[in-house]
């Protein structure tokens, strides 16, 4: 579905890199009555025993990926692709193609009911969901402070921190595709000074 066959509604990408706040800026939105389509939890979803994401990368990579329990193991998984470039590769490929469907179910019934609808997606220019949005907000912040909150966040060593913030294309870059930059390098009201005053742009 284009952006030319939405004439009510407004559709806005949110996205940002690992540990940038985007996640902030996503709760507040909710939490202002705005509907906000999670990629990341729609893909645990898909990933839960039993979802389509879990079967195919089971038969994919057999049982070394799976909890003793028979879940799937997201750090095994995660720590099997960032050390694997094929099997980034394959995962990009197979798993992108059935998240981009899901997503895009998830969209298309939001705008029949909102007139403003947001999709918080992580690799939203990397996985070219660019054409998808009328606007995309970025949320941003310096690299420094980007491995800073990483490593206070996960159980990483430095180099690993480094070595996924490497795995993403850089946030200056991703600035020229955006409709709005929130900068993050402040405090937390700092940032929802900004996302509350492009809210207001909206009504």
């Amino acid at each position: 579905m284009s952006c030319m066959s939405r004439k009510k509604s407004h559709l806005i990408g949110l996205t940002g890199g690992i540990a940038s706040g985007k996640s902030t800026v996503s709760r507040y939105l909710q939490e202002q009555g705005y509907p906000v389509i999670d990629a990341d939890a729609l893909v645990h979803a898909l990933q839960a025993p039993g979802g389509r994401l879990f079967l195919v990368l089971q038969e994919h990579f057999g049982e070394a990926i799976l909890t003793p329990e028979g879940e799937l193991d997201r750090h095994r998984l995660a720590d099997k692709l960032f050390q694997d470039a094929t099997a980034m590769a394959w995962s990009q490929k197979v798993q992108g193609a059935i998240i981009r469907e899901e997503l895009a179910k998830a969209r298309d019934q939001a705008l029949k009911h909102h007139a403003v609808v947001f999709m918080d997606i992580p690799l939203l220019i990397e996985q070219d969901y660019v054409t998808w949005f009328d606007a995309i907000w970025l949320v941003s912040l310096s690299e420094e402070k980007q491995l800073t909150r990483l490593l206070a966040r996960n159980p990483l060593t430095k180099e690993q921190a480094k070595a996924r913030i490497a795995s993403q294309m850089p946030l200056a870059e991703k600035r020229a595709y955006a409709s709005l930059v929130i900068d993050n390098n402040g405090s937390k009201k700092a940032t929802l000074a900004q996302v509350k005053k492009a809210l207001k742009t909206l009504k």
